[in-house]
Parts: C-alpha cells; sequence; structure tokens
C-alpha cells in the first residue's frame, strides 16, 4: 500500500460520503460505516503526518480557542434587502422594476425560502477554503473560519466536485450564504441545555447565531448546523447570464442550494408560490420567515443597481407571525427522567400556523417570574422555531382579579419526595432515583433512536408495560417474551414477534451507543463517542477517575463529575452488569470497522456505460472501501453489473448469464438499504 494514495484515496471516499449526507440528505452508509473509515484515515495521517492537508476532513476542528473574533472585510457590500408585506407591495416592487429597465424587456423572477439564519461570507483561494466572514455592519464582518470549517455542508475543498462535474472557477472568489440550524437539531439542543439548567434559545436563528460565534469551535462543532447558498462573487463579465445559472454552478462546486427555489415568468405564478409556502412551513425542517424573490437577469441586475442600503433587483416578502391569544386555565408539572420539574402552561385550544395548540412549555419557575405568568391570564403564544409553543407574553390588561400566582411544588408530584433547588440551578429536581415518573422517562429514552434504538419499542408500549408491572427496570426490557405482550390490548402474535426479534437484534451495539442510551446527565451523542474514544472499554470508564475525565478535549468538570458519580453509583453498576449477564455485547472497534464499514464484503462488481454521481474511479474506490471487488469483465464470479448511461457489451453478457443489473440510482439504495447487525 502507498501511504498517500491511500489516504487521497480515502479522503475522496469520505468527502463523498459528506456530499450525499449533508447536501443531498441522501446518506450512502451507516453512521458506523462511516466512522470507521474516518477512524481509519485519522490512523494513516497520524502514522503519515507529511501527508495531512489543510483541506482533509480531518482537519475541520484542529485550532485552538480565540480570545476574540477579528474584523474580517467585505470586498463588496453585504447589503440588507427591502421588506414587503402584502401583494400590493410586490405589485408596486414590479412596476417600479419595469419603470427602470427598457419597456420591450422581459422580467422573470426567481424565489427562494428566506432562511432565519445568520449570514456569511465564504472565501476561495484556488479551491480552498481559506477565509469566513459574517455579516456584521455591511462593510466589516467578523472572522469566524475556524468555526465555519466545523459545518460539514460546507467544502473545505470545491476540487474534487470541479474536477467531477468538469468545471472551471475562478482562481479567487467569495460565496454568501445562510447558516441555519435545522428545527429538529434545535429542539434537541435546548432539551439537552433544558437538562443541564443553561438558559434556553428563543428560536433557531438564535441557536445558530450563538453556535457560529463560539470562540471554542469544539462548541460549535458539537451544535448541528447547516448552510445553504445563493450567490457569488469575483466572477468575469458574461460568465453568468441569469441568478439560476449562478445556483447551478454552486451546485456543482458542492455547495448546497435550496432545492425550493423556483423560477416564474408573471405575478400570479409568483404569488402561487408565496402562498403554497406559507401552507407549508410548518412541514419543512426549517424555519422561514418568508420568500426571497430576486430579477432572474444579472444584466438586468446592472441596469437597477442598489439604493444605499439595498439591491433594487430583490425584495423579502415577509409571512404574517405565528402567533395566536388564548387562556392559561392550569400550570401542571412534568417529571423528566433526570428528575427535572418541568411547569406545562394547559391552555384553551387555539390554532397557531394550521395547528391547535393546547399546551406549552414554560420551562423553570424563573422563567414564569420573569414573564409574571400566572393561572388564569390571557396570554400570547407562538411556535418557536414553528415546532414548540411557547408562551409570548401574557397581557395585563386583560388580566383579571381571579388570576393565581403559581407556586413550584415542594413534593415531587409522581412520587410525593421532597424536591430541590440548587444555588447555581435554573431548576427544581426531584432526587429519588425510583420515581416512577424518573424510571417511565428512562425507559422510553433507552429504546429510543438515541439510546438503544429498539424499533418498535414506541413511548405507548413502554407506558402499557410499566403500568401492568412486565417491566420495572430498565434490565426487564431484556427480559420480557411474547406472552408478556398477550395483555396489552390491540397486540397481534406477530407484532410481538417483531418486537421480541428487535429486542434481541439490540444487543450488539456500539460502546458510545450503550453510554448514551444509559441516560447519563449532559451526557448526549457527542460526549458518548469522546468518552467511546478516550476509553478501549466499559469496564476502563466504570474504572476513570475524575482527574482523567476531566483531561478529555470537548467533556468540561460539570459533564465529568456527573460522568464520574453515574459510574460510580452502586445501583448503577449493579444495572451495567444486569445488562451484561443478559447478553448485552460491546462490539469490539475492529469489528465495528469489519461489520459496518466492508459491507460489500464478498460481492464482485462489474461498472459498464458512463455515471452520473461518481466518475468510474470513484465508485471503484467507494465499492472497494466497503469490502467489495471490481473487475474488468463478466464472469460467473459476477455479483452485480452497475449500468450508466449509454452501456456496452458487458450488460449483454450479464443479461446471458442472469447476472442482476442496477442503475447507479438502485446502488446507492443498496448502500443505504445495507442492515445493521
Amino acid at each position: 500500500m502507498e501511504p498517500q494514495k491511500e489516504i487521497d484515496r480515502l479522503r475522496d471516499v469520505i468527502e463523498t460520503m459528506d456530499y450525499h449526507y449533508y447536501i443531498l440528505d441522501q446518506p450512502l452508509i451507516s453512521d458506523m460505516a462511516y466512522d470507521a473509515l474516518y477512524q481509519e484515515l485519522l490512523a494513516l495521517e497520524k502514522q503519515f503526518p507529511q501527508f495531512i492537508r489543510p483541506d482533509s476532513p480531518t482537519q475541520r476542528i484542529n485550532a485552538c480557542p480565540l480570545s476574540q473574533f477579528s474584523p474580517l472585510p467585505h470586498k463588496s457590500p453585504m447589503l440588507s434587502l427591502d421588506n414587503a408585506f402584502l401583494e400590493e407591495d410586490m405589485i408596486a416592487f414590479d412596476q417600479r422594476v419595469k419603470k427602470l429597465l427598457f419597456p420591450e424587456e422581459q422580467v422573470s423572477y426567481i424565489g427562494e425560502p428566506k432562511l432565519d439564519g445568520l449570514s456569511i461570507e465564504l472565501i476561495y483561494e484556488n479551491g480552498i477554503l481559506i477565509g469566513a466572514s459574517t455579516r456584521g455592519d455591511g462593510m466589516i464582518g467578523e472572522d469566524v473560519t475556524q468555526n465555519i470549517r466545523t459545518i460539514h455542508s460546507i467544502p473545505l475543498s470545491i476540487l474534487p466536485f470541479a474536477r467531477k462535474n468538469n468545471v472551471s472557477f475562478p482562481p479567487s472568489f467569495r460565496v454568501r450564504g445562510e447558516v441555519i440550524m435545522l428545527k429538529s437539531d434545535f429542539i434537541a439542543l435546548n432539551q439537552d441545555r433544558e437538562k443541564m439548567g443553561e438558559a434556553l434559545f428563543a428560536n433557531p436563528r438564535n441557536a445558530a447565531a450563538g453556535s457560529l460565534r463560539q470562540l471554542d469551535s469544539r462548541i460549535t462543532a458539537s451544535r448541528k448546523l447547516t448552510a445553504f447558498f445563493y450567490f457569488l462573487t469575483d466572477y468575469e463579465p458574461g460568465t453568468f447570464e441569469t441568478q439560476m445559472s449562478i445556483l447551478s454552478f454552486l451546485s456543482k462546486l458542492g455547495f448546497k442550494t435550496n432545492p425550493e427555489t423556483k423560477s416564474f415568468s408573471s405575478l400570479p405564478s409568483l404569488f402561487a408560490y408565496y402562498h403554497d409556502l406559507e401552507t407549508r412551513r410548518s412541514t419543512l425542517p426549517y424555519e422561514i420567515d418568508g420568500v426571497v424573490f430576486k430579477i432572474d437577469s444579472l444584466k438586468q441586475w446592472e441596469t437597477l443597481g442598489f439604493t444605499a442600503k439595498s439591491p433594487r433587483w430583490a425584495i423579502a416578502w415577509k409571512f404574517k407571525a405565528h402567533i395566536g391569544e388564548t387562556k392559561i386555565m392550569e400550570i401542571q408539572v412534568n417529571v423528566g427522567r433526570s428528575g427535572i420539574l418541568t411547569p406545562v402552561a394547559i391552555m384553551e385550544p387555539v390554532k397557531v400556523g394550521g395547528v391547535m395548540i393546547t399546551h406549552a412549555t414554560l420551562h423553570n419557575e424563573d422563567e414564569i417570574a420573569r414573564k409574571d405568568i400566572r393561572i388564569g391570564d390571557t396570554v400570547l403564544i407562538q411556535r418557536a422555531g414553528d415546532v414548540i409553543p411557547e408562551v409570548l407574553e401574557v397581557l395585563f390588561n386583560k388580566r383579571g382579579p381571579a388570576s393565581v400566582m403559581f407556586v413550584m411544588p415542594k413534593c415531587c408530584p409522581a412520587c410525593k419526595s421532597s424536591v430541590i433547588r440548587l444555588p447555581d440551578q435554573a431548576f427544581v429536581r426531584c432526587l429519588n432515583l425510583n420515581c416512577p415518573a424518573r424510571i417511565a422517562e428512562s425507559f422510553k429514552y433507552f429504546v429510543s433512536k438515541k439510546g438503544m434504538d429498539i424499533e418498535g419499542l414506541g413511548e405507548k408500549i413502554i407506558d402499557k408495560l410499566f403500568q401492568n408491572g412486565k417491566i420495572s427496570s430498565i434490565s426487564d426490557i431484556y427480559k420480557l417474551k411474547q406472552e408478556d405482550f398477550k395483555d396489552l390490548p390491540g397486540f397481534q402474535e406477530k407484532a410481538s414477534s417483531k418486537l421480541i426479534n428487535a429486542i434481541n437484534q439490540s444487543k450488539n451495539v456500539a460502546l458510545w451507543k450503550l453510554i448514551g442510551a444509559l441516560g447519563v446527565e449532559g451526557v448526549g451523542e457527542t460526549t458518548a463517542k469522546l468518552l467511546a474514544d478516550s476509553f478501549s472499554s466499559l469496564n476502563d470508564i466504570l474504572d476513570a477517575s475524575l482527574e482523567k475525565l476531566t483531561t478529555i478535549p470537548g467533556i468540561g468538570p460539570i459533564t465529568a463529575e456527573s460522568i464520574f458519580d453515574f459510574f460510580q453509583n452502586h445501583k448503577n453498576q449493579q444495572l451495567i452488569e444486569e445488562l451484561l449477564n443478559l447478553g448485552i455485547s460491546i462490539i469490539p472497534r475492529n469489528d465495528q470497522k469489519d461489520s459496518k464499514a466492508r459491507i460489500l464484503q464478498g460481492l464482485q462488481f462489474v461498472l459498464t456505460g458512463s455515471l452520473g454521481y461518481y466518475s468510474r474511479e470513484e465508485a471503484k474506490g467507494l465499492i472497494e472501501t466497503l469490502g467489495g471487488k471490481v473487475a474488468s469483465s463478466v464472469s460467473s464470479k459476477t455479483n452485480y453489473v452497475i449500468c450508466g448511461s449509454d452501456p456496452g457489451s458487458k450488460r449483454d453478457q450479464a443479461l446471458k448469464l442472469s447476472i442482476p443489473l442496477l442503475t447507479e440510482s438502485q446502488f446507492i439504495q443498496m448502500l443505504s438499504s445495507k442492515d445493521e447487525p
């Protein structure tokens, strides 16, 4: 093996995987397989550091924390857009545009969702990312290059994409876009922060901005950010005729562009697009607050020019806010798996953004006091991130004499044990480890996708098993038999058999997955992986000292103490021992690599025709990395023939030998549907 060639090949494969996962939302292999490839590259680069390049996937997080952000000027101003709120505003905009152009000129528009995130400008030299800045005051932004490098949807190098798509690019150019946090990632982040007693982000935009402006890039990396791009600077006049052609060019260079972007030749079709997006707003994976409409012709951009604050060729048509008015009927208190008591407002039903809202989290007693929320109050509510209902403000002019101040209970509502609030924390906690509410929530987390990922064993079934006395400890899940489901209403023998199979399949698990499932306070997926990477076995974690835990990069002192306390707790040690005795088996790292990364082991492929997603060498490298072989001719040993466009005689030979044919799409589907052991 030639180390440099092997390192370059692994980089290409990982970049291909990243592109499909983060740009196309089409994962080709499991997380385990990806991790194994990444670890293989990391090990080779460690062994041969002379071959490490700054654009390697392993170099996304490699910088020391900053003391402050440096200023980084823009070559051309990053201006804001004028706003429209009504159809009449868009008609007036259209009339202004046409008045400034020649009468015979046709005007076409493009529309794209107005993402509610943080504007960003990236700088590339010779195809390599060398800088990134926020919008700032429009003339000078903050240098956030280190943090931008941690976002996987942003290419560190566009060279492989340019080669693959046979496109040339300027030696120096800048790309503009929007960094955002998806709604699902925003919810997960706030849930983790609430468990840790940390302040919650108000919405995904605040979360994205706060994450990108961290002086320590490791914190940014731990939060899931993505980015969409829409503009290119520094291109030669005449290179592009339309904004849509720029978007196509950016896509070919590996940048994520919004698939919702469309073009229009008339105002009625433009209006229909706006209202369609407004209707579908709550179903999109990201938060939007309107639609940006631009003239498509770049020549017309030049004619229209700019005002002092904004371009004349673009406008943002804002949506109406998703806000509703309702009344708080009562405030209930829920108990989570970590014992945190969370007050929840029960309200008169109200429709907000097409969804009927009946309750909203109030987070903690400090938040209730800050907003002066009382039972009986009339309030305005909104769906934070178009997902989470929250009380925006109290309408004090509608407060009646019957309103009642809320007082956090002194005892747990589930088990009646005393509760405690530590001086430096915002939440109240039940300390009873045997609290039925804590146990029930722990069950649900343990079997969830973030835990052991036991397919089919959802919250409702867990509730029924718990209520019927079938389970009282997490380890009881692995003692369940088919007959235990017979007493549950609506259960058939076939469904019971599937559940038992799913439970048994979950017994073979990666170390980080088991750590995450145990529900250690403050330990999410990222921290669980840090632990698994730092220790060779579960026993090593059980034996780890507090001092050792605090030395792990990315794990702070509070989290380290939480991990230490959890694994030193005698009951938790008993639980882990019982799980191991019931057949839970930690997959060794080498086995993970073999079973996950080499999912094509023993299969032989032949390639014919012109492929679309991959070059011939990329496809060959991918197959070989995943354990398969690529032959130059079809024979009885061939398992599959992958056919691109214009396949040659190899396809005919495969048909004669009854060898299965795969299109490139079917091959990609094969990779993504391979079952995990």
